[in-house]
């Protein structure tokens, strides 16, 4: 039993396997030829390790970025960090956590199938980290009937990531001009929030893309030379913040801090490049080989891909909303210092790809401005929503790591709460919401018939 769990797992927490294997069935289901089949599915395999690769190499040029912050600012507390503290975690609710996510992915291919929201949640890892703040916070609630657990916790889940990629998609299809793909990512919440925050108070006319740039830099058009630029300008800054002798001491082994510094911006420029490639490679392949799914199991649905896809469609967006997003981590740090509560120390990898999305996303409804403001809000969440979920994680409320997205804090927080209530509430609260967006989808198709 452990071993096929072991498999499972490592199946489904590996985003280029899993969405292979869609791809090669969905190649299957449409009759294609053998040799399409194979190249269709080597590509999407390859496309997505570029992508996964690109995001890895962004990753490892932020974490020098993250200690100089800290060590500048002479501050202890905690991180927010999904790997950090799921890697705590697993230790304790690894099993639990893989038949969660096994029960959800059911859960959410029969949610696609028989409702209107036709989304299949592809993100591996992120399902993981779904499961195991479902698994922590069932049982800190004292709910210890593991097949229990694992039932409520997949109903939670399947539903949890079936619903958020809709809310996402009205402003999805702002952003990529059609309505092949879905937002599969664990921010989604926030995403959304962004782009009504632009629809409301931005202006869709002045899109962070069309920024004027004189003629003489006109260079700062490309977007590699842009970002490497700014981001060279940004690890200088923080190598004279930290202390050249401090970064030459303990990150770049004798290596001159601000040659170090630029070869860190040139890293993550870098890969922002793999990234773009990586998401033009997956687009070209997954979307046609997703219609035989489509088509044959769960019609009309959508795949919900990771955050990354969405970069190559506003690269300036990303830029402006991961720094809003990280300097509203900072200034909400200040304050909580101030206030003498738990610190939490902005992380640099979620406000990047959480603060970039909602930059994006803010853009596509209300221009610079929605990127400003959307990605200002998304800051003030991630900053903020780890102080209420600390108490409710049980023995992890004293890691020095939390969860760092809002799908994680919003839905974990109101799942922590009725906990709180008793494991009657908490019951009967996941099939409330089980119920809620069954009904709500009839109501929607019953709706949509009548106007039809």
């Amino acid at each position: 039993m452990k071993s096929i769990l072991n498999l499972f797992v490592s199946i489904v927490t590996q985003p280029a396997i899993l969405v292979a294997l869609i791809a090669l069935i969905g190649l299957i289901l449409q009759k294609k030829k053998f040799s399409d089949i194979m190249s269709g599915t080597i590509k999407t395999v390859v496309g997505f390790l570029v992508l996964t690769g690109g995001a890895g190499v962004l990753q490892n040029a932020l974490a020098p970025f993250a200690k100089m912050f800290q060590t500048a600012l002479h501050t202890q507390g905690v991180v927010p960090s999904n790997e950090a503290v799921v890697a705590i975690a697993l230790k304790d609710y690894g099993s639990q956590t893989a038949l969660i996510m096994f029960v959800g992915m059911i859960v959410n291919i029969l949610l696609a199938r028989f409702t209107r929201f036709k989304y299949l949640f592809l993100t591996g890892q992120a399902m993981m980290y779904v499961s195991c703040i479902t698994a922590v916070i069932l049982m800190s609630a004292g709910i210890k009937a593991n097949a229990l657990v694992i039932l409520l916790g997949g109903l939670f889940e399947g539903t949890l990531l079936t619903v958020t990629p809709a809310l996402c998609q009205p402003f999805m299809r702002k952003i990529t001009g059609n309505d092949k793909v879905a937002m599969g990512h664990t921010g989604n919440i926030g995403y959304a929030a962004a782009g009504w925050i632009g629809k409301w108070f931005g202006d869709e006319s002045k899109s962070t893309e069309e920024i004027n740039v004189p003629k003489s830099f006109g260079f700062l058009r490309d977007s590699t030379v842009s970002i490497m630029l700014l981001m060279s300008l940004v690890y200088i800054v923080l190598t004279l913040a930290a202390g050249p002798a401090y970064v030459e001491k303990n990150l770049s082994d004798g290596t001159s801090a601000f040659v170090y510094a630029v070869i860190q911006a040139g890293t993550f420029t870098a890969g922002f490049v793999i990234v773009l490639q990586g998401v033009r490679m997956v687009l070209a392949e997954i979307v046609p080989a997703f219609q035989g799914i489509a088509k044959k199991w769960v019609p009309d649905s959508k795949p919900a891909l990771d955050v990354p896809i969405i970069f190559s469609y506003a690269p300036n967006a990303v830029l402006i909303g991961f720094f809003t997003s990280f300097i509203v981590g900072t200034i909400s740090m200040l304050i909580m210092i101030g206030l003498h509560t738990t610190v939490i120390i902005p992380g640099v990898v979620g406000h990047f790809f959480c603060g970039a999305a909602a930059g994006v996303y803010g853009n596509a409804t209300g221009g610079r401005k929605g990127a400003v403001l959307g990605s200002a809000f998304n800051g003030v969440l991630l900053s903020w929503l780890p102080l209420l979920i600390l108490p409710l994680l049980g023995t992890l409320n004293m890691a020095a790591s939390t969860f760092a997205d809002t799908d994680y804090l919003i839905p974990g927080f109101i799942l922590g709460k009725l906990g709180q209530l008793g494991s009657g509430v908490l019951i009967a609260g996941i099939i409330a919401f089980v119920a809620i967006v069954v009904v709500i989808s009839a109501w929607l198709n019953q709706r949509s018939n009548k106007t039809a």
